[in-house]
């Protein structure tokens, strides 16, 4: 039976309101609403949703959203889904990134984040042990995760090359065979159909960055063509771009500063919605150090468009064929090859974050990317604050959000205590 608008709204409204806690928190939540409680999809069309969503570039939690918006009432339900998935972490961020602006050099704001800082690396490391465990099986999988940190850690390759080399090598190590066809989809469209979407959506994507070009506004076209490509090499989970978009947006576009980075990502884990929401956060304090409260405001919703509209595309386009997609061997190979590489990036972004963090100097081998931390500016402070977030995360496993609170409040305690 297909669900009324309001009783929709009122379903995903509320999943986007409480889908803290990263894709497992979030897609669990999805699970208990939308397959135990509400019963609009099944267990098996559930799983293949998120085999499809998992294959695609982007939030898989928000285009799981959007993927069972659109199967319960089309294109319309699909846009509902997933907007409310993100629009309510979006406007926290807002607040967050103008708090940030205006208060983030306050001394006590800056022991607070202390706090935050120390919790992130735990955050990370976190998300990499979920991740190994799962794609870690066999020498291959172990190969390419130790190559792909190398690659990153100690030669700089670009991570978008890594996503490339990995995919064609799952691709090609898997023979092709015939797929069994599971049960049929709800939604069938021709080939045809599917292009006419693919253009619609694609255009509705390129317009404001064509917008951009003619109007000659070479900040934000830098913002649209950046945060777009991103948005197309986005797998595995926003932890796995995060040290590319460091790198880009700090060292090459020079618009934050890495410490402003980390913060970035300690605050997105405290809202609601999508990580990749930090890519708003990041254009937020780009767009005020270029132009002011204005194109801070700009540049926000120049970098939404660009990172969320990509995910209805994939939805609307690929949709129909999720049963032939996720049946087919060699594209599932190519996924379980890129998220093994995916462990690599990750770890790569663990120990960035942890050096940054824990260290007040680094340097880089000569030649190489490899970084190279001045021991003697070991932050003790910051060393005792991470083993205490991982004592509470890894090993009472509390959750995200007390622990940043506590952290928070230790760091705050810790400058006024005059122990730093």
């Amino acid at each position: 039976m297909q669900p009324d608008w309001t009783h929709m709204t009122r379903v995903f409204g509320r999943i986007g309101l409480l889908s803290f806690g990263g894709p497992a928190a979030q897609i669990a939540l999805m699970h208990d609403a939308l397959v135990s409680r509400e019963k609009w999809l099944s267990e098996a069309q559930y799983l293949r949703a998120l085999s499809l969503c998992m294959l695609l570039p982007g939030p898989e939690a928000m285009q799981l959203a959007t993927y069972a918006g659109w199967r319960l009432r089309g294109v319309a339900g699909g846009l509902l889904a997933g907007l409310l998935f993100v629009v309510p972490g979006a406007c926290v961020i807002f607040g967050l990134a103008i708090g940030y602006v205006h208060f983030g050099d306050l001394p006590l704001v800056r022991a607070a984040f202390l706090g935050i800082k120390a919790t992130v690396i735990v955050v990370v490391l976190q998300a990499l042990l979920r991740l190994g465990t799962k794609a870690l099986k066999g020498p291959a999988a172990w190969m390419l995760a130790g190559l792909a940190f190398v690659a990153l850690f100690a030669f700089g390759v670009p991570f978008p090359l890594i996503v490339i080399a990995a995919g064609v090598y799952g691709y090609l190590a898997t023979p092709a065979q015939t797929p069994a066809t599971p049960d049929a989809p709800q939604h069938t469209n021709t080939p045809r159909t599917i292009a006419i979407w693919g253009a619609i959506w694609g255009a509705i994507w390129a317009s404001p960055v064509a917008l951009l070009w003619i109007t000659d506004q070479t900040f934000l076209l830098e913002v649209a063509l950046f945060f777009s490509r991103l948005a197309v090499v986005t797998f595995g989970g926003a932890y796995a771009v995060l040290a590319y978009m460091t790198q880009t947006v700090v060292q090459e576009f020079g618009w934050i500063s890495t410490g402003q980075m980390i913060d970035a990502l300690g605050l997105a884990e405290t809202t609601p919605g999508p990580l990749i929401l930090v890519t708003q956060f990041v254009a937020l304090l780009a767009g005020y150090a270029q132009g002011g409260p204005g194109m801070a405001i700009v540049a926000g919703g120049v970098a939404l468009w660009v990172t969320f509209t990509p995910c209805f595309l994939w939805i609307f386009a690929a949709g129909p064929y999720l049963d032939q997609i996720a049946a087919r061997p060699r594209l599932a190979a190519a996924l379980r090859a890129i998220t093994a590489a995916v462990v690599g990036v990750i770890l790569n972004l663990s120990v960035w974050f942890a050096l940054h963090v824990l260290f007040a100097r680094i340097a880089t081998a000569p030649g190489l990317a490899l970084p190279i931390p001045d021991l003697g500016t070991l932050d003790l402070w910051a060393l005792i604050l991470t083993g205490v977030a991982g004592a509470l995360m890894l090993g009472t496993r509390l959750s995200l959000l007390p622990v940043l609170a506590l952290m928070a409040a230790l760091g705050c305690a810790i400058s006024l205590t005059g122990l730093t």
